[in-house]
């Protein structure tokens, strides 16, 4: 009987230096693969922030840069925003007035003509539903399109519009209809290149084809827009003077849903833009 309990003391030994040893060797197996499983998910993480440059800011794609094209597909959802149609103006587009009497247009045969005084200086306010946003527009590098931009601004193109986007990876948000796909129906001219973007920038937004702005424009609301200086190709044409805050708090709605960098997570009105000259 001793000789049979030894035996069965040796098996137990046994058998826990067994089960203690397929422990450690499953231990380990799973070590390696948290190990690497990690290691796997950064490397994906960095490859696809890689490759949203890649595709924004040195080709163009038009998904990822700060585009305004109607032949982009994308548009920011799932606020699915709509604006309002107003009235078509065909043939040459006449000065607007400046009383600020003009009835909403929307829809634009040509460019307009010089309209603005390049000698004057010229504000234009912003009014949304999260804050008043004033800009000063530089009509002495970009007298052409601040016309543009003032010309819209009169015909009231940009009431009742939104902001779109918001995208923290550059830094910018952009505005100037319900998606990327909105324009007044023509491009103007780049006016420049070169540009170096810098917090409280308004820029004129387009494809990566050249001289293919038109109504759309985005504001600079941190450093990250650096990114964007390997082109410098977007039209700076203006610099915030009041309401800094308030474009830093909408890139802070950020939702992180929708195309290109992500919708507000809350709609973002542009009640009015209205232009001062002086």
């Amino acid at each position: 009987m001793g000789t049979d309990k030894r035996n069965r003391q040796k098996q137990n030994r046994a058998a826990a230096r067994e089960a203690r040893a397929r422990q450690q060797r499953r231990d380990a197996v799973k070590s390696r693969t948290v190990k690497w499983g990690g290691l796997i998910a950064v490397i994906v993480v960095a490859l696809f922030a890689v490759s949203r440059l890649d595709s924004g800011d040195s080709t163009d794609s038009t998904d990822t840069t700060v585009a305004s094209s109607s032949s982009s597909s994308s548009s920011e959802d799932p606020t699915t925003l709509t604006t309002l149609p107003g009235e078509a103006i065909t043939g040459d587009t006449p000065c607007p007035k400046t009383d600020g009497s003009e009835k909403r247009v929307t829809s634009f045969e040509k460019a307009p003509t010089m309209c603005i005084d390049a000698a004057k200086s010229y504000t234009a306010t912003f009014d949304t539903s999260e804050g008043v946003v004033e800009v000063a527009l530089d009509t002495e590098k970009t007298p052409n399109t601040v016309n543009n931009f003032v010309v819209l601004s009169r015909y009231k193109y940009y009431d009742g519009s939104f902001i779109f986007r918001t995208d923290p990876s550059i830094d910018i948000i952009q505005g100037g209809g319900a998606s990327n796909s909105d324009d007044p129906g023509y491009s103007i001219k780049d006016e420049g290149t070169g540009f170096k973007y810098e917090e409280g920038d308004l820029v004129m937004a387009r494809t990566g084809a050249p001289d293919s702005a038109g109504g759309q424009f985005f504001f600079v609301t941190g450093e990250n827009a650096a990114l964007l200086n390997s082109q410098g190709t977007y039209v700076t044409f203006g610099k915030i003077t009041k309401g800094l805050d308030v474009v830093k708090k909408i890139i802070g709605l950020n939702s992180g849903s929708g195309s290109l960098g992500g919708a507000p997570s809350r709609t973002v009105e542009i009640t009015t833009v209205s232009i001062t000259e002086k």
